[in-house]
Order: structure tokens, then sequence, then C-alpha cells
């Protein structure tokens, strides 16, 4: 059985690793330990249902590094820091909120660390474990229309609000385009940057820089197209996902909030009638199972991690690329947004 110690109970340690890990103990109790969730947040005193400490020296008391899983939830430029504190005491399996690292040098410090104290780490693409993204690689791998041409991801949310209060990201790259990157990856391969662009997030109040609509273009090297676009400023929710079949066109829904789990998949295939399924899809408790199933399980070297490097290694020359002035070379779908 494993402890957990969430490090950082912001939005992402609260909101979503807790309510998640509450889900995953019910349904796989065996994997976890019996008692409270240890918790450490300089800037939080207590958290419902968690046992408050006030370092994390002093948190090796309620959850030994040997048998312990870490949430490191903090924002991104605190990570190294933190990763090498908790590495000294001991702790070796860590999951961490994405991105990985928000630059090169940011990811080289954290493989520095993996390297040294031997880390497991596991970062929280949780639409990997999405049940939608099983059944996208499922067709994919059955080769039931053919090959694979291109994928179209839309990520559209309203997020004035949590963006105006709590700046922690740098660009709007670094808040969801990392589970779409992941996704896209997973399904196809290795990419070059072929375009990549950034808006500002404007209001009759305010302009926050390179924080409203992030926009990328990729080449895979198996030969797939790859569109993302993720606008922080639309007036509605939407997750979807299109894949573009010599014979057939898939489009999928991830669900779009923690108010309702459930995800659609419809397909549109040469000689069929259109086939359309809704299903349950509560990714991030299927993540948490299956890291700790792994950790649980595993005596073998630390995890890879080459989605999760090659993503940030692609989002640091988008950035670069958009800094610079230049776009790219568009990369086009025959799906319409």
């Amino acid at each position: 059985m494993l402890h957990t110690f969430v490090v950082g109970l912001g939005r992402s340690g609260e909101g979503l690793h807790l309510p998640s890990l509450a889900k995953a103990r019910a349904r796989e109790p065996t994997l976890f330990a019996p008692g409270p969730v240890v918790g450490f947040d300089p800037f939080r005193a207590s958290a419902e249902g968690v046992l408050m400490v006030e370092s994390p020296e002093e948190a090796v008391h309620h959850a030994p590094p040997l048998s312990t899983v870490v949430h490191l939830c903090t924002p991104p430029h605190l990570r190294s820091g933190l990763l090498e504190h908790l590495a000294e005491l001991g702790y070796r399996r860590i999951i961490v909120e994405k991105p990985l690292a928000l630059d090169l040098v940011g990811l080289a410090s954290v493989a520095r660390l993996r390297r040294r104290w031997g880390l497991d780490i596991t970062v929280t693409t949780q639409w990997l474990d999405s049940a939608l993204t099983r059944r996208l690689l499922a067709v994919l791998r059955g080769k039931a229309f053919g090959d694979l041409r291109a994928i179209t991801v839309l990520q559209n949310k309203p997020r004035f609000t949590r963006t105006a209060e709590a700046p922690g990201h740098p660009t709007a790259f670094d808040v969801e385009v990392p589970h779409a990157l992941a996704v896209v990856i997973t399904l196809a391969g290795g990419a070059d940057i072929a375009s990549a662009s950034l808006e500002d997030m404007v209001t009759d109040r305010t302009r926050l820089p390179r924080l409203g609509r992030a926009r990328l273009g990729l080449r895979h090297h198996s030969g797939v197209l790859s569109r993302i676009d993720s606008d922080l400023t639309s007036p509605v929710r939407e997750r979807r996902i299109v894949l573009e079949f010599d014979r057939a066109l898939l489009t999928g829904h991830y669900p779009c909030s923690a108010a309702d789990h459930t995800a659609q998949l419809r397909v549109d295939a040469q000689g069929w009638e259109p086939i359309r399924s809704v299903f349950d899809d509560d990714a991030f408790p299927a993540f948490i199972r299956a890291a700790y199933t792994r950790y649980a399980r595993s005596h073998r070297a630390p995890g890879a991690l080459s989605a999760q490097i090659e993503a940030v290694r692609l989002l640091t020359e988008a950035k670069n690329l958009c800094a610079s002035g230049t776009r790219g070379q568009g990369v086009g779908s025959v799906v319409g947004a």
C-alpha cells in the first residue's frame, strides 16, 4: 500500500488531485495506505480531509518516503528546488503537474535531478488515460480505416478570471496545450513545429500578453499533420479531437469540466452509417490508479518520459518562434474549427 503526500494545495492540488484521489481510493482501496492524505502548502493552514504538515521534513513522519507517492502541484517555475528537497528526504515516486518544465533549461534541471536521485516521475497528462483516447488508439492500431492523415484538437474555454487572479502560466501554450500535445505525440509520434502563434487576453479593463489563444501546427515524422488550437478567451467550453483517416473521420469530445465526466465519439466512415457513442470518461482518477499501480509493482529503473520531454521541446520551440515574430508555415486540415 502506498501513502500520499500532496505538495501545493491550490487550484490543481485541492481542486483536481484531492477529489480524484478520493475516487481512486474508493475504487482501488488496496493500492492506498489507510489514513488521511498528507499535505503541505506554505500558504495554507488547512484543507478538508488532509493532514497538514508545516514542512516536508515533518511529512516524513506521516508519509514514509519509501512507501509514498508525492503529488507535486506547484507552478513549474518553483519545481526544481522542491523536487531536489523531496529527493534529499528520500522521496522517489513523484507525480508532477503539467507541464514538466517551461523551457529546455528547466527540463535539463529536472533531468539532472531525475538521474542523480533515481526519481520515477509521472506527469499529469491524464488525457492519455482517457477512455476516449484509448478508443482512438484502438482504431488507429486496428487499421480498419487506412492510415491516419491528420489530427485537429480544439481546446476552448473562457479563463479570464483565473488567469487574472493567478497568472501562474507564462503563455497560453502552458495551460491546456500540454494535454493535447501528449495525445497527438502518442497517436502520431515525434514531430517538428510547422507553425505557432500566440494572442493576448484582452478585456475592456486589461490586456494579459500571450495568455489568450495559442495555435500550433505540427508535421509528424510519420507524415501525419496535427493542428492544436487552444482559445482561453472563447465564450464556450469545448475539448474536441478529430482524426482524419483514409476512409473515415473520427470526432471525439472529451469532458469539459468536473460537472460531467462523459465523452462522445462519432465515426463517419465510407460506406457506413454514422456511429455515435456516449460513455463515461473520468480520466483523472483513472490516471491516478494507473500511476499508483505502476508504482506499487515497479522495481525497475525510473519510468520513461519520452512524450513529456518531446512536448517540452516542441513548446519551447513554439514559444521561440512566436517571440521571433515568425509564425511559420501553416498546417491545414479539412476539418473546420
